[in-house]
């Protein structure tokens, strides 16, 4: 499997790992309306629920970027490195809003956009014919 694929995976696992740290510690989590719940909740839970909410929203675009970039034999060195750009911009974009930092946000939401498109670009510079 490659880098890029690995990171498909880490993606994919940051939206309950997020939601996890808003749900951490509460017995009052009602399991039976936890959308509802969450709602409810301010600060730092109220944050991670929102950044498990945008993970989901940033995964399959991400996930298509990588998996068009493999089929048609895009650049694998380039392909890893985009994808590893994506996790980490994503990764300071969760620290940012756990930490409510939203301005560093931001330039981390657009770091990891960029990444993405540029695995659409790469894909669409591979060799025709593959």
């Amino acid at each position: 499997m490659t880098i890029a694929y690995w990171c498909v995976l880490i993606a994919g696992l940051m939206a309950p790992c997020t939601v996890a740290i808003a749900k951490w510690g509460r017995r009052d989590f009602d399991n039976s309306e936890p959308r509802a719940w969450l709602d409810k909740q301010s600060g730092l839970r109220r944050r991670a629920d929102f950044a498990h909410r945008n993970h989901f929203e940033a995964f399959p675009f991400f996930a298509a970027g990588v998996i068009i970039a493999h089929q048609v034999h895009a650049a694998q060195t380039t392909l890893n490195t985009l994808a590893l750009v994506f996790i980490a911009a994503r990764l300071i974009y969760t620290a940012c809003y756990l930490t409510d930092k939203s301005s560093l946000r931001s330039l981390a939401w657009v770091i990891g956009f960029a990444a993405v498109i540029a695995l659409f670009v790469l894909s669409a510079m591979a060799p025709v014919g593959h």
